[in-house]
């Protein structure tokens, strides 16, 4: 705990109440600003990337994860995340283990402007075996009453940007710990995709934290939806946030396909709908807007530090066909 309160006290925002130790944490929206705001909650963890954190004994980033899977959740409606809580449960508490996690966490939440108020730390011994942990976090937004983004606006025609993403960021990582033991290659090998970096070290690149820049694309109204790229890939993540009777066409030749992805798909023979379906493949968030105001949201997007590319176009979507189609993936991914 001692080691714990300098990391969440500098992550510490307007609205605050509270320091850490007592049995609940106080958060005052009219303190932050706000003056008739909605509140978003959501929860998430990190999956299997833990296993590969703990396999590589690097656990500083994890937790950098933690917060990005759940703020990247809220901004998509257009939400500030305000503050954020955390579940780390282990087996035996290790301080410098954990002081580290927490650490990751606290970057975290400073990067996405939300405080570090409480959490839960758990031993288990007898349920998580020596040297094991698990992680979960929840963090709750604000949106002022009708600025909440729904994607209800969504028309045929929109224009869709894609947002680079980091890498695998969180989510896939079954399938990748399986590739990475066909490769044969151990954690401390130098990465196929990028040779100054060891292998763990490389595949645990923590999840891009878009909050900031996509907070103050929001702010503009331009928006018409956002989509956080996690677990489904881009064809069950991006139908989430459209009508039922439109669908996202997007042209895989339109943006860069990473070289860890590239590495994933040939070594492991992941076929290219598999890819579209598990991973990211290479962009992390999704944002939709009038064609009208593409330029002026791209250049925001990119001078706020993403690079953004014009990945595709929303389009009619027939009775039975899929919400999201990612054309050209063989020649695009496989050249």
């Amino acid at each position: 705990m001692e080691a714990i309160k300098p990391l969440a006290r500098a992550t510490m925002r307007s609205g605050t109440t509270a320091a850490l130790g007592g049995f609940g944490a106080f958060f005052d929206p009219k303190a932050a600003g706000y003056r008739d705001p909605i509140l978003v909650a959501t929860t998430d963890g990190v999956g299997t990337k833990l296993k590969l954190a703990i396999a590589a004994a690097k656990h500083d980033s994890i937790g950098i994860d933690l917060v990005a899977m759940c703020v990247n959740d809220l901004v998509v409606q257009g939400a500030e995340p305000l503050f954020f809580l955390d579940y780390f449960a282990s087996g035996k508490l290790e301080v410098a283990t954990g002081t580290a996690i927490i650490a990751g966490i606290a970057a975290g939440c400073r990067d996405a402007g939300c405080a570090l108020i409480g959490g839960e730390t758990a031993e288990m011994p007898g349920l998580y075996a020596d040297g094991d942990y698990d992680l979960a976090g929840f963090a709750v937004g604000a949106v002022e009453r009708g600025e909440a983004i729904t994607g209800e606006t969504v028309r045929d025609g929109d224009v869709i940007l894609g947002l680079a993403s980091t890498g695998v960021h969180s989510n896939g990582y079954s399938l990748v710990r399986r590739i990475v033991e066909a490769s044969g290659l151990a954690l401390e090998a130098p990465a196929p995709f990028a040779r100054d970096r060891p292998l763990g070290e490389a595949l645990l690149t923590p999840t891009r934290i878009y909050v900031r820049s996509c907070l103050a694309a929001a702010r503009t109204g331009k928006v018409k939806a956002f989509a956080h790229i996690t677990g489904g890939g881009l064809v069950e993540n991006v139908p989430r946030v459209l009508p039922p009777d439109l669908a996202a066409q997007f042209d895989a030749a339109a943006w860069p396909f990473p070289p860890v992805f590239r590495w994933l798909m040939a070594t492991g023979g992941v076929a290219d709908a598999e890819m579209a379906r598990v991973f990211n493949c290479g962009l992390g968030m999704i944002a939709v807007v009038a064609p009208e105001d593409a330029a002026g949201i791209e250049a925001m997007l990119a001078a706020a530090g993403e690079q953004v590319h014009r990945v595709g176009r929303i389009a009619a979507r027939a009775a039975g066909a899929p919400g999201c189609v990612v054309n050209g993936m063989e020649s695009a991914w496989r050249a």
